[in-house]
């Protein structure tokens, strides 16, 4: 049994993360904790997140609670989540991250750090069918090749702070890598004024934040006369946490370094 330590327990993925860590047979809730300054600090997370007692206090701070659990999940905030980083290498503590917003320093140092201590699953989108997505795309991409134009556009709720989503640019460099380019060097995140032709390399990814929109991301490969739309849209969060707690149970005791969802799904060589 697999013990897992819930990063931002009290957060909206945190509660559904602990939920299915519960309902996970391979997976014991061990502990839970939030940013010191939480009113949710003390509070049982079963019972702060409505699905019940568990017996595990929130509690304030990772360091505390650490060596109760053998995995960490965090899907929390780039900044907080390098100093669990931090905290896991010292500890020898695995972790699964779904933050999204970690620049290329950050995930180097990810990989310095997990390469050196611990084994991690990091990905920007954990659920099974946005994992499925990213390989569909790259695999339409490779077929169609040039002849298309690649765009994407996703939507999340109004609160989500980074733009565009971790997922928009592994869509983006799924594409890219399939027909030869450079994200960094094609992608186009902003359209306005007189912007003149679309160049034939270029990949848009245009972000919409409103309501409470849960996720959406459509890929359009438009070509003469024609078009298709790949699309994944998410109706609540339990997928995302599901796919977390799947990664928990398979990280546990695999080698140091770095995995994707990719890894656990079997997608691989898909």
């Amino acid at each position: 049994m697999t013990r897992v330590i819930v990063a931002g327990a009290a957060g909206r993925m945190g509660q559904r993360i602990s939920y299915m860590v519960r309902e996970n047979p391979d997976l014991e809730l061990a502990a839970a904790f939030e940013h010191p300054d939480s009113p949710a600090i003390g509070r049982d997370v079963g019972e702060n997140a409505g699905f019940g007692a568990t017996g595990v206090t929130i509690a304030a701070g990772l360091e505390p609670v650490i060596d109760s659990g053998d995995v960490i999940i965090d899907f929390t905030f780039h900044r907080a989540t390098m100093g669990f980083v931090e905290l896991a290498a010292a500890h020898r503590r695995a972790m699964v991250i779904g933050t999204t917003g970690l620049s290329p320093e950050d995930l180097a140092t990810l990989a310095d750090q997990a390469g050196a201590a611990f084994p991690c699953v990091q990905a920007p989108n954990m659920a099974v069918g946005v994992n499925v997505l990213f390989k569909l795309v790259e695999k339409a991409a490779s077929v169609l090749g040039d002849a298309y134009d690649v765009e994407i556009v996703e939507a999340h709720h109004r609160m989500k702070k980074d733009a565009p989503s971790g997922t928009a640019l592994k869509l983006g460099e799924m594409a890219a890598g399939a027909l030869g380019r450079d994200l960094g060097e094609v992608g186009v995140f902003e359209r306005n004024g007189i912007i003149g032709e679309r160049t034939d390399r270029e990949i848009g990814i245009q972000t919409v934040r409103a309501g409470d929109i849960v996720g959406e991301h459509t890929v359009y490969f438009a070509g003469a006369g024609e078009r298709i739309e790949i699309t994944h849209r998410a109706h609540n969060r339990d997928n995302f946490a599901r796919g977390a707690a799947l990664a928990a149970a398979w990280v546990a005791g695999r080698p140091n370094g770095m995995y994707t969802m990719f890894d656990v799904l079997g997608l691989t060589d898909f």
